[in-house]
């Protein structure tokens, strides 16, 4: 293991989004050895790195957020069999042990691994070499799956390897982005501050947002297709047919580097053959089916973004290849914007890929399906027992833990129980496991609820290695803090299991850097320019060289003279270790597969495979929002990051709101045709599409038990991919009939009794807590003293004919816990000017006498819903700076209150709210 870095300051990569922003990180003053230092501030200072090429010292909320994610309150500290701690030996042996009796009374592929993109390269490729060669099954796959597997299917079909030709620099020289089911802006919000900072720079530069939502992406952009939902295949394959009838394909590309063009052509000819076909398949109007047609013919600088609204569909690929279609028979590929560009969701989603982390994959970019791959990798690793087969992917390798097929699985940084489709099915798929080993950082999830075996492992901050980026940068995570408790490395963790296994010879590291010298061997290995991923002159790498080693795109060459650049690529700058690393890939049209050429693939669209009817007659889509990551586990620690969107929630068009007779705020109940529900806030927006809603994926069990929406989501998958189908759900929404609804502010947590509604966030001193029952409370005073604790002052106000209940309690004079309950959520005060009083050292007269009506006369002016993370901007002192000072443009805001001057995923709702106040003044005044 890699001792704490003693340097004051340590560069590293922020650990959300497939971006892979550099951060650079300090020690906050008075900060001891140990790492801690007061209460009230972070261990470190977390700010972005203005040397790293993906952000450019740029950073999102959630990034700028990092040191406020780093408490040990929620971390799982030390090994545990049962309900029991054990010491490392105990435990790793018990796992190894398990792993054994198993593969003895049943076989090797009675066993299973599944990992993340949240581990670093080298945790991965022992993993995969542990599974893979060691045990010998396939059956190792990655939550991945769940949101890029379908890129990596359609960039194989298409390329022969799984290759992003292009970088972040092509969407700041396009004259033309496209952004394809991607919410740019609240994903990955620097791509998208990127992107706005090179329109301002270029106005002649168009964006084209292809979104069912009209996000906050889409406020952003020069031209919104709200396509019917899952019709993308429609679009894009008309799209095609209209290039070729202007004659706007490029014939001499086709011609000597690409396959399949004529049973392509005719395939969306039949499917999408004029404008009016696509408008009406696609439900949109035709004179922007036509505006984007003529864009896309007329502009050679394009560049086409896809994310999850294209890959996580059950016919996600076939969505992708449609796009990758469009850019081989244009030829608009491997040159300065120009390129098709799959944006992945996790920090290392594509190292992942690197080393065969997916089921269908070996290692270094070698498939089963590859002549001599599995020989080369058998003989390098020394692995006899090497996979031959394709092991199950997430979906399937789930179904075998119920049927009984797989009797040991180990869960890897991730959380199936989650995140899953059918997320209740395998839990209790997992239930039944005879052994279920998990690796985690976290404690408290509802995976590890059900391991036999937890092993904590190391956080961020904590853990050293490299990760890959979207635009195929390798970079490195540094280690700046202790590690907590007895956490481990993950690489560390799997080694020493592989050790008691008796692979001990073939698992000698002792650091990261033993690893990524290996793994840089095997990408070079036979290889000779026949596979993409070579990165071949890193294994040379010293110890203080990869320390040192400066973010670089793969492939990677030793620098050689000008004028010599690498096969299939076009060059970047050298690093600072006299290494080259490729800024496109194709610039000369050489791809992957036999020949040397691409291939194009037909594609006959579909619609999602399970049609809405009368008792679900809407269809959902699950995404991320702005502030939060998966399930929170990191977020959640931040008050700030939790203000914007402190509880789960639906979004429903107002008419869909109305026909089901719901109401803004309301609770309401979510159900799907498996028989499973989520109790979830409504929002009623006319940027939701009428017919469907939307629904976040973040909030789990630790935060909100009733709104696990994945539990909602049918296991139906793309069948190239095996990329589950998140997108267009038939679902029901009706209103839950609720005996009361409350909320309680608490200075501590609070174990709370089983309520049918219960949403926790953190508040800026406080945790908050959203809570609703369906049965009348027999005694209000008793069931406070459960919640709010005896000690102290209390203070008390009840109307039982009118449904209402209010009480805190004070302890030293200072305010400890207060509790609403109502029978309707409008008429429940507002939570912030009640939270600010838990930032008093001792309430005075006046705040405790205005305490219980919820007002309290001694807080600060409301700011209201929070809009700006980066400054703590509100929507209220927003409308009320434009209304007094006459603000009329962002840029006016950003000057008086700093809003929207940090990450900028805020400026599209600033906009939104200054088009309103300002209208709404107009209004008052009589101003037509």
């Amino acid at each position: 293991m890699s001792p704490r870095p003693e340097s004051p300051m340590t560069r590293s990569t922020c650990p959300y989004c497939g971006v892979g922003c550099g951060v650079v990180v300090q020690p906050t003053p008075g900060t001891t050895a140990a790492g801690d230092c007061e209460p009230s501030a972070p261990p470190v200072l977390v700010s972005g790195d203005p040397e790293h090429p993906a952000n450019r010292g740029r950073l999102c909320s959630k990034g700028a957020a990092l040191a406020e994610t780093l408490g040990r309150e929620t971390r799982l500290l030390e090994p545990r069999i049962g309900d029991r701690a054990a010491s490392w030996d105990e435990a790793l042996d018990h796992v190894a042990r398990g792993f054994l009796d198993v593969i003895e009374s049943d076989g090797p592929e009675a066993v299973a691994f599944y990992v993340s993109g949240q581990l670093l390269t080298e945790d991965y490729y022992v993993a995969n070499k542990l599974m893979k060669g060691f045990i010998g099954a396939a059956n190792i796959d990655t939550n991945s799956r769940l949101c890029m597997s379908s890129a990596v299917a359609a960039h194989l079909r298409a390329f022969g390897a799984d290759a992003v030709p292009g970088n972040y620099e092509d969407l700041e020289l396009a004259d033309l982005v496209v952004l394809a089911g991607s919410n740019l802006a609240w994903t990955h919000p620097v791509l998208f501050q990127r992107l706005q900072a090179a329109r301002e720079r270029r106005p002649q530069m168009r964006v084209v947002v292809i979104d069912p939502r009209r996000t906050a992406t889409a406020e952003a952009a020069d031209l919104h297709l709200a396509l019917a939902p899952g019709t993308d295949g429609w679009l894009f394959n008309g799209l095609l047919h209209h290039l070729y009838r202007e004659d706007r394909l490029d014939l001499q590309f086709l011609e000597d580097h690409v396959d399949g063009f004529a049973a392509t052509l005719r395939a969306a000819r039949d499917t999408a053959g004029s404008v009016p076909r696509v408008a009406s398949a696609c439900g949109l109007p035709e004179a922007d089916v036509a505006q984007f047609f003529r864009w896309f013919a007329q502009t050679e600088r394009t560049v086409t973004l896809f994310s999850q609204g294209i890959n996580q569909s059950d016919s996600g690929t076939d969505k992708a290849n449609a796009i990758l279609n469009l850019h081989l028979a244009t030829g608009r590929i491997g040159q300065p914007a120009q390129a098709p560009f799959s944006v992945t969701g996790q920090p290392n989603a594509m190292g992942g890929r690197e080393v065969g982390g997916l089921a269908n994959q070996l290692a270094a970019h070698m498939g089963f399906d590859d002549p001599g791959a599995h020989d080369r990798l058998r003989r390098f690793w020394r692995a006899p027992r090497l996979a031959a087969r394709p092991g199950l992917k997430a979906v399937e390798l789930f179904q075998a833990i119920e049927s009984g097929r797989v009797k040991a699985v180990w869960i890897m940084g991730t959380n199936p129980a989650f995140s899953l489709p059918e997320a209740e099915r395998v839990s209790d798929a997992l239930r039944r496991c005879p052994l279920v080993v998990v690796s985690d950082c976290v404690a408290d999830t509802e995976t590890t609820r059900l391991a036999d075996v937890r092993l904590p492992a190391s956080a961020w901050g904590e853990k050293d290695g490299t990760v890959t980026n979207s635009e195929r940068r390798i970079s490195r995570q540094r280690a700046f803090l202790p590690p907590a408790g007895q956490a481990r490395p993950d690489w560390w963790i799997v080694c020493e299991v592989a050790r008691r296994m008796g692979f001990g010879s073939a698992f000698p590291y002792t650091r990261p850097v033993e690893i990524f010298r290996e793994h840089a061997r095997l990408s070079a290995f036979e290889n000779d320019g026949e596979r993409a991923f070579d990165i071949g002159p890193l294994a040379g790498l010293s110890d203080a060289g990869y320390d040192a080693l400066a973010p670089v795109q793969w492939p990677v060459f030793a620098a050689r003279a000008a004028g010599d650049p690498a096969i299939g690529s076009a060059p970047s700058e050298p690093d600072r270790a006299g290494l080259r690393g490729t800024a496109r890939l194709f610039s000369d049209g050489r791809f992957f597969h036999a020949g040397g050429r691409a291939r194009l693939m037909p594609v006959a669209p579909q619609g999602p495979s399970l049609a809405i009817g009368a008792d679900f007659p809407l269809r959902m889509n699950t995404g991320r929002i702005r502030d939060h990551w998966h399930s929170m586990t990191r977020t959640a620690l931040s008050a700030r990051l939790s203000a914007h969107r402190p509880e789960p929630f639906v979004e429903i068009h107002p008419t869909d709101a109305a026909a089901h007779g719901i109401g803004d705020g309301q609770l309401a109940r979510l159900s799907g045709p498996g028989g499973q529900a989520a109790l979830l806030r409504v929002r009623v927006t006319a940027a939701q599409p009428p017919g469907s809603v939307f629904v976040p994926m973040h909030w789990s069990a630790p935060q909100a038990p009733a709104a696990r929406v994945n539990a909602l989501v049918p296991a139906s998958t793309d069948p190239i991919s095996g990329q589950p189908a998140f997108k267009a759900i038939p679902v029901d929404l009706r209103p839950l009939v609720a005996d009361w609804v409350g909320f309680l502010l608490s200075r501590e947590r609070r174990v709370l009794p089983e309520l049918p509604y219960r949403a926790e966030s953190r508040g800026f001193g406080f945790f908050r807590y959203e809570l609703a029952g369906t049965t009348a409370v027999p005694d209000w005073v008793l069931w406070a003293d459960r919640i709010l604790g005896s000690a102290g002052d209390r203070l008390q106000f009840s109307d039982q004919g009118a449904g209402v209940f209010r009480a805190a309690r004070i302890q030293s004079g200072r305010l400890m816990a207060v509790l609403f309950i109502g029978p309707d959520p409008a008429r429940l005060p507002p939570r912030e000017a009640l939270g600010q009083l838990f930032g008093q050292a001792v309430l005075d007269d006046r705040a405790r006498i205005g305490l219980l009506s919820g007002h309290p006369e001694t807080a600060a002016p409301a700011q209201g819903r929070l809009v700006c993370a980066c400054h703590g901007v509100g929507e209220e002192r927003i409308r009320q700076a434009i209304r007094e000072s006459g603000l009329s443009t962002q840029a006016e805001l950003a000057d008086t209150l700093g809003a929207g001057t940090g990450c900028g995923s805020c400026i599209p709702e600033l906009r939104g709210l200054l088009g309103e106040t300002v209208s709404a003044a107009g209004a008052r005044a009589g101003i037509p």
